[in-house]
């Protein structure tokens, strides 16, 4: 399932005996939409982090480290893939970019045995006043967040 303005980016990793250089984002892709701020979530394996939809951020995530469910939600009024909801695995395995509109709820989870890392080069400064949360009691949609 898709969702209106979601977009998934396969990443680019080049890799050699010394390690890895793991592309996420620059200023020339034709998705980029501008720079506010970088900033990094720890999840620890099963914690889930969300619900949360900013009102003019968007967002670009990547999983450089770990894995990472990620899943989206579209309830706004206006769009034509309301209700749709969009359930991801990210990290380096399946390395990608998700570029989340403003609008769209999201949460995460982490997947991986100890420590995962998801990385959010969003397009304006932090600011809470423009972002929505919700508690995973009362989330916009239902969702099984047991891990095996």
């Amino acid at each position: 399932m898709t969702i209106s303005g979601l977009n998934v980016v396969p990443l680019r990793i080049i890799s050699d005996e010394r390690g890895s250089v793991m592309h996420m984002l620059r200023a020339d892709s034709a998705y980029f939409a501008g720079f506010g701020e970088i900033y990094f979530s720890k999840v620890l394996r099963g914690a889930v982090k969300g619900w949360k939809r900013h009102t003019r951020m968007t967002l670009n995530l990547a999983v450089p480290v770990g894995r990472i469910r990620l899943v989206a939600f579209d309830d706004r009024a206006d769009s034509t893939t309301r209700s749709a909801c969009l359930d991801l695995v990210l990290g380096a395995l399946d390395y990608k970019l998700v570029i989340v509109p403003p609008g769209v709820w999201m949460a995460f989870q982490g997947l991986a045995d100890g420590e995962s890392l998801l990385a959010n080069c969003a397009t304006i400064p932090h600011d809470p006043a423009e972002a929505e949360n919700r508690p995973l009691t009362n989330p916009p949609v239902e969702i099984n967040w047991d891990v095996a």
